[in-house]
């Protein structure tokens, strides 16, 4: 019988009845803080995006930040594999987990786990297959419903959670991913799940989340840890940017920034925020000229 990992935010983090579901997502993308219009024109099929970043918050508030990332991805091309990789916030489980058997199922539907590809990851002795770890962690299965929305079921994830997120881990775990798809026969993109600084003041917290997206976006990966352990920056999944980013870099990508917002911007309470990023990594991205424009001129191709 196949292994089916079952929803565990829904109806917390995102509608869990599918019509509202839909209608949520639709939302983040037609949101002020969004990219402002919906996936709805035929996607391009340039396919140059290599990693993004992408927060994992409750659609309310990190829902058009992501929406940023998806319609990237949409107009780029539909991948084969989305490699998602979060951190773990539970403690549970090995340091780095991979979900390597089965499906996960959200209220559009059922992904089916690249098996073929995760199983060669497992050959790397830094990735453990853990199911455990994967049990009650929300920084993967929020990004599933909207790949679901862009392109159905007709894609395939391989879910990594990562509770060790120092620099040496990270390397490792991107040097297992270039090893095993560098030749594979089939398109990935890998996902890294994170949000910026949590429970400062909006000020502090964009001073602080702009800084580190510099470092990210030009993917000075060295310079980006430094200064996570100097400033003890709260973001959640700076491992998972490492690994986007060494990835990113081994395949000659340059980095963008779509969307930096917190969730004082949603809520309108400014004390105590969470920063929200929306970031890619692609061959020949360019900095866009006109805002309106910016992710559809960020992936054309020079």
């Amino acid at each position: 019988m196949q292994r089916i990992r079952d929803p565990v935010v829904a109806g917390q983090f995102y509608e869990s009845n599918p019509k509202k579901l839909r209608e949520r997502i639709e939302w983040c993308f037609t949101h002020h803080l969004g990219p402002g219009l919906l996936p709805e024109e035929p996607p391009s099929d340039t396919r140059n995006l290599i990693a993004a970043q992408v927060p994992h918050a409750g659609y309310i508030y990190s829902g058009p930040a992501a929406a940023h990332v998806y319609y990237a991805i949409y107009q780029d091309g539909k991948p084969d594999t989305f490699i998602i990789i979060g951190p773990n916030h539970t403690g549970l489980g090995m340091p780095v987990s991979i979900y390597a058997k089965g499906a996960w199922k959200t209220p559009l539907g059922t992904v089916e786990i690249d098996e073929e590809l995760a199983s060669k990851l497992l050959k790397h002795d830094i990735i453990h297959e853990d199911y455990l770890a994967h049990s009650g962690e929300h920084s993967i299965e929020v990004q599933l419903p909207f790949l679901q929305y862009l392109f159905g079921s007709d894609f395939k994830i391989v879910p990594i959670t990562m509770m060790d997120q120092t620099y040496e881990t990270s390397k490792k775990v991107a040097e297992a991913i270039l090893e095993e798809i560098k030749n594979y026969d089939k398109r990935v993109i890998v996902l890294a799940s994170s949000d910026m600084t949590h429970y400062e003041p909006h000020s502090i917290a964009s001073k602080k989340d702009m800084e580190a997206l510099s470092f990210i976006e030009n993917l000075q990966i060295e310079d980006f840890y430094k200064y996570i352990m100097k400033t003890n920056l709260s973001m959640c999944g700076y491992g998972p940017v490492m690994v986007a980013m060494f990835v990113a870099r081994y395949f000659g990508a340059t980095g963008l920034v779509l969307k930096y917002y917190t969730s004082g911007e949603i809520s309108g309470e400014k004390s105590w925020v969470v920063g929200y990023a929306a970031v890619i990594f692609g061959r020949g991205l360019i900095k866009p000229i006109k805002k309106g424009n910016m992710i559809k001129e960020a992936v054309t191709p020079l």
